[in-house]
């Protein structure tokens, strides 16, 4: 049974606006429609770049009433989970590769009454999650490596994205498969064929004249139903 939303969730990539204007960027894009505002954690060892921690995300939430949808690239991600819980993130994705025990860590993200998400790389199987997906929330599909936004699209992913929703589908789970990487209008038709049901976008939106027309067009009408809740945990 399918659960996909009958139009998909678009999450902006706070990575891609004027850092110098958060709190205006960030309600920029809820006036202008997003359903979830998108944060990329990034800690220099994991990827190859730096951004923001708890704090920005403290600031951030005190000026948006979207669900925060924070993306941990950092590792370990354990030992930081519960300041970005308390910092106001409402979902929490982590990578396999970013600790020894991602079950565990699932368990603590849900614990703190977030809602929890796995992360799989270009080169990470979805075998990473299959035994994980009674406690998953979100399950993230990298259509770029991680640790830049602007990157081109990787077509090799779309199969994975398709053999994602057979596995949430066959498992009766109620799964957002969010798509992360060259997210553009020409390229989400493909990425929602496949069975993606939240696309994340960066440049797309926050490289766009009008962030409105913008977000309307990642997100045509799809005929399936029902829609997913776009709350946070």
């Amino acid at each position: 049974m399918s659960h996909a939303p009958t139009r998909p969730l678009i999450a902006p990539s706070l990575l891609a606006a004027d850092f110098a204007y958060l709190a205006d960027e960030a309600a920029a894009v809820e006036r202008a429609g997003a359903d979830w505002l998108h944060l990329d954690i990034m800690d220099g060892h994991f990827v190859p770049n730096i951004t923001f921690g708890p704090l920005v995300v403290k600031a951030l939430r005190r000026h948006t009433s979207l669900p925060l949808d924070a993306h941990l690239m950092i590792a370990p991600a354990d030992p930081y989970i519960a300041a970005f819980a308390e910092a106001g993130a409402d979902h929490i994705s982590v990578h396999p590769e970013s600790g020894p025990h991602l079950h565990r860590t699932l368990q603590l993200i849900r614990s703190l009454g977030k809602k929890s998400g796995v992360v799989l790389n270009p080169a990470t199987p979805i075998e990473a999650v299959a035994h994980v997906l009674d406690i998953t929330d979100i399950i993230m599909v990298m259509t770029v490596n991680p640790g830049f936004g602007g990157q081109a699209f990787l077509a090799s992913q779309l199969e994975k994205i398709a053999a994602l929703r057979r596995l949430i589908d066959a498992a009766g789970h109620n799964i957002i498969i969010q798509v992360d990487g060259g997210i553009t209008p020409k390229t989400a038709p493909a990425v929602l064929a496949a069975g993606a049901t939240c696309l994340i976008a960066g440049t797309a939106v926050y490289g766009a004249p009008d962030y409105a027309a913008a977000i309307t067009a990642l997100r045509p009408a799809l005929p399936q139903a029902p829609q997913l809740a776009a709350g946070g945990g």
